[in-house]
């Protein structure tokens, strides 16, 4: 039935105050719902940033990945064949054995066959040597030079006035190298009694220039 009753002017019913209850819990959800939406903001950012940090460490990840590859390619490509090129080194040492076997005057006194024998086998090793050269190893003598543990490896020490002390004074067997890594060292006979550096008797002669140059002229006379 329809409500008649008669209210005062001003007067709040239970109705009004139900609203005013159900309008305050919206009216203070709206002051509070800007706290949480600077929450979550930060929170994307902090997110979005080990997101980025990832990617970046990634990317960084892929690119040593990629250099690393780069280098073992060219690693194999250029000393693939160490194993390969150490057996063959075999062969250059027997025929070089066997054409220091003759002497010039053997060679003077052999026939046409020997002599073309041992042209072929010349022009052979010449060819091994092209051959390895073309895919990188080189031989190298290093007689004169400074002995280097690197690449030299000493046999025995050789007396020799005429040369300087640690130097290499006779290469038994040459060295090989496969790009810019040792394939082989060489045998070699290191100098001992010599001069200890060259390059003090260098700085030396001057000196004794000057000296023979200071003195009186009238000496000389």
């Amino acid at each position: 039935m329809p409500d008649w009753t008669v209210r005062a002017p001003g007067a709040v019913t239970d109705q009004d105050d139900q609203g005013a209850d159900q309008a305050t819990p919206e009216t203070s959800t709206g002051r509070t719902s800007a706290a949480p939406n600077e929450d979550s903001m930060v929170a994307l950012a902090r997110e979005a940033a080990d997101y980025k940090d990832k990617l970046l460490r990634s990317l960084a990840e892929m690119e040593n990945l990629r250099k690393r590859t780069e280098r073992q390619v060219a690693d194999t490509r250029d000393y693939g064949i160490a194993s390969f090129a150490r057996d063959i080194l075999a062969v250059a040492d027997n025929m070089e054995r066997a054409l220091g076997a003759l002497d010039a005057d053997l060679r003077e006194k052999a026939d046409t066959g020997t002599k073309a024998l041992l042209d072929g086998v010349e022009l052979t090793e010449r060819e091994l040597l092209k051959v390895l050269e073309k895919h990188g190893v080189k031989k190298f003598e290093p007689l004169g030079e400074k002995f280097d543990p690197n690449l030299h490896q000493a046999m025995f020490e050789l007396p020799d006035a005429s040369r300087p002390a640690g130097t290499v004074a006779r290469v038994i067997q040459p060295g090989y190298m496969i790009g810019e890594r040792i394939l082989r060292p060489a045998l070699v006979a290191v100098a001992k009694g010599g001069p200890k550096d060259s390059i003090e008797g260098s700085m030396e002669s001057p000196a004794n220039d000057n000296a023979g140059a200071s003195q009186d002229p009238r000496g000389s006379r």
